[in-house]
């Protein structure tokens, strides 16, 4: 599995997880692992696999660990975030671009194996699969400012 998969995959554990309160998260993200998989069809009629979580044993507990880590550092996280989103604290913005800025914060903050050029990239292309139209510039211009403070 590669790491943007890896990344797509802990970006949709944090999305799902945050709208339990917290002591469910832990359960919820558990449940993640049991989902079926599912299939589509791209707006030019391809087929394609949505969501499939067949992976090994050691990408699973990787995965855990690095979604339990960020959502114990959200509160941290979030008042870096509101610290250069001029006028779209954390409160205001949607749970997809928000959960995309965290992860890359994250990544960018605590993850030395992945550079911050690359972390700001992923994030961007997370949001132009998940997000609204506007999100790729919104996750780009928040995670410069990040960069640059």
């Amino acid at each position: 599995m590669t790491r943007s998969q890896l990344r797509e995959h802990c970006f949709k554990m944090l999305f799902c997880a945050d709208f339990y309160p917290a002591e469910e998260k832990e359960e919820q993200l558990e449940r993640y692992f049991e989902e079926p998989s599912e299939e589509g069809e791209t707006p030019e009629g391809v087929e394609e696999i949505l969501h499939s979580v067949v992976m090994s044993e050691k990408h699973e507990e990787f995965l855990k660990s690095k979604t339990e880590d960020i959502m114990r550092k959200v509160p941290e996280l979030d008042a870096k975030i509101d610290e250069v989103a001029q006028g779209w604290k954390t409160k205001r913005m949607g749970r997809v671009d928000l959960t995309i800025l965290r992860l890359a914060l994250y990544e960018m903050l605590y993850d030395d194996e992945v550079p911050e050029k690359v972390a700001i990239n992923e994030a961007v292309e997370l949001a132009k699969k998940f997000g609204g139209n506007e999100s790729p510039a919104f996750i780009n211009g928040v995670l410069a400012k990040l960069v640059q403070g």
